[in-house]
């Protein structure tokens, strides 16, 4: 990256007019499009049908060995794309591939830019339309399904996707501080990917969660997207990506278990209306339950364990800002309670139907009995 960020141009020129929007500013933009491939990834096999390397977390001094992914995803390095990217033009862009064994797929298409601060704010709001990347990644992620289709359990690409743009710049200049004091109205545009005239109160809510390591290095994060200001912002990318393959994970299941619960709600109004047979056990629906709510419990644990971030604070804290902006612990939470509506409602349906087969049951014993004693009467 080139280290010129930020000349040492002075904050207005002689007719008093802020230069900010005209001052070039360079760095990477950074996309992440998350997919869901399946219910599991075989990586070993996934190794041998493709060539890949086993993606370690980068490391820093400060970043102790203990640190690492459990077990470690698949990096692959596709051919690069030729994407039109807003303000930019026509860009040969790199795109990898990071792929985890629990089918989640992570590609990652980048580009250098060179562009005017308020040109940047443009390429951020335009970025916020996420259809053209969206189809861009898929297309670059198509030969890589298919190759290592084989390796895939139960393979189901699904049609949620989740987008997130990272800023990235080299801290010259000292631009954290010029961005986070002088510019905060600017910052903020940027990580909401929103060119419009934000309130003030806006501003401080897309700027509030930010964390700061060096006297030069800057991370703010929002819901759409991040501006990251390091030397080395490898190990921190690794990290927003890993989080947004997370919350493509939580928003998987909660929708699977939207249709189990419209299901479930079916049910009980038909046993309202009285036409469910007494005889249904519904046990294929309390096990498809079952298996549904071992696949979530499986997913939050092998994305929780998948990335072991004890012992490095920054990116531990890094992981948490992420965290809170994504709403991770409300989805989760969310998740856990459809699992208990569903399993309640399954349940109740299942006691009505062993009430009715008892009940039935009841009935025709009283009525063998009322037979014999006829047939006693008659004479038989």
């Amino acid at each position: 990256m080139d280290s010129s960020l930020i000349s040492s141009e002075p904050a207005s020129d002689a007719t008093g007019e802020s230069i900010w929007p005209r001052r070039v500013l360079r760095g990477v933009v950074n996309v992440f499009v998350a997919f869901d491939w399946g219910e599991e990834i075989h990586l070993d096999q996934a190794r041998s049908l493709l060539p890949s390397e086993e993606q370690a977390v980068l490391r820093r001094r400060r970043t102790p060995l203990s640190i690492g992914y459990r077990p470690a995803p698949l990096r692959f390095g596709l051919t690069p794309v030729q994407f039109d990217w807003p303000e930019l033009g026509v860009q040969e862009t790199t795109v990898e591939a990071t792929v985890f064994d629990f089918a989640a797929a992570s590609m990652a298409l980048r580009t250098p830019f060179a562009l005017g601060a308020d040109a940047l704010l443009r390429l951020a709001t335009a970025l916020g339309d996420t259809q053209a990347i969206q189809q861009a990644a898929r297309h670059a992620a198509q030969r890589l399904y298919d190759g290592i289709l084989s390796a895939i359990q139960a393979p189901h690409w699904s049609e949620l996707t989740e987008e997130y743009v990272v800023f990235e710049f080299s801290p010259e200049n000292g631009l954290a501080d010029i961005v986070l004091s002088e510019h905060p109205s600017w910052l903020a545009g940027l990580v909401r990917l929103d060119t419009a005239c934000l309130h003030s109160d806006e501003v401080a809510e897309a700027i509030r969660l930010h964390i700061r390591y060096g006297q030069q290095d800057l991370l703010v994060a929002d819901w759409a997207a991040a501006v990251l200001i390091d030397v080395n912002c490898a190990e921190t990318l690794q990290v927003v990506e890993f989080a947004n393959l997370q919350l493509l994970e939580f928003r998987e299941i909660d929708n699977r278990l939207d249709d189990r619960l419209a299901d479930a709600a079916r049910l009980v109004h038909r046993l309202a209306q009285r036409w469910l047979p007494f005889w249904r056990p519904f046990t294929v629906q309390v096990r498809a339950l079952g298996d549904l709510k071992v696949e979530a419990n499986t997913v939050f644990e092998r994305t929780q364990n998948a990335l072991k971030l004890v012992g490095d604070q920054y990116l531990a804290r890094a992981y948490r800002l992420l965290s809170a902006r994504f709403y991770l612990e409300q989805w989760q939470e969310s998740i856990q309670r459809s699992l208990n509506v569903i399993e309640s409602a399954y349940r109740v349906l299942a006691d009505q139907a062993a009430a009715w087969r008892a009940e039935a049951l009841e009935l025709s014993i009283v009525l063998l009995i009322v037979i014999e004693i006829v047939l006693t009467l008659m004479g038989y």
